[in-house]
């Protein structure tokens, strides 16, 4: 059915176009001229976040934090292998991904740690990429309580999978 659809929408909006009296062509330049401007706006953003965070895990600054936090959460159970997809999910779904693949790959696809991983990578989003792009978008360029609110959020996520998988 969905075939269908793809090609009837384009029918149905000349047909809706053409009861309405609308230049379609006209209509289409003007939101071509605006996606441009868009595209152009958000950008500048979405390069330094994608520069940055391949600067970052060039750096082994990733490496780093995991290997700063694996003493404070060691003792609480929580698995060290999470550490990375943790700290990389806010930045890059790919670069998530990728670590996601290498949990599933070491520790296998119905281990815990693989199923925290999988809850990770699919209830959250990729903030930072989000508000760049979002934001960038409609050009607002504070985001007062987005960010905070945003990566509590991530957090809870990562707590709270962990706990759940544990639990069920």
């Amino acid at each position: 059915m969905s075939s269908y659809v793809i090609v009837l929408v384009p029918f149905l909006i000349i047909f809706i176009a053409f009861l309405k009296k609308i230049d379609i062509f006209s209509a289409f330049s003007e939101g071509v001229k605006e996606g441009i401007k868009t595209s152009v706006s958000v950008f500048t953003p979405l390069l330094a976040l994608v520069m940055c965070v391949n600067m970052l895990s060039s750096s082994g600054f990733f490496d780093l934090i995991s290997a700063l936090l694996s003493p404070i959460l060691s003792p609480l159970g929580f698995p060290l292998a999470l550490i990375p997809l943790a700290l990389i999910k806010p930045f890059s779904g790919s670069g998530s991904l990728a670590v996601f693949k290498n949990i599933i790959e070491k520790h296998g696809v119905n281990s815990p740690i693989s199923e925290a991983a999988a809850i990770i990578c699919a209830a959250s989003e990729t903030t930072f990429y989000t508000i760049s792009v979002y934001f960038g978008a409609v050009r607002i360029k504070r985001t007062a309580y987005t960010l905070p609110c945003a990566l509590f959020g991530d957090f809870l996520n990562v707590l709270l999978s962990v706990v759940f998988v544990y639990l069920l």
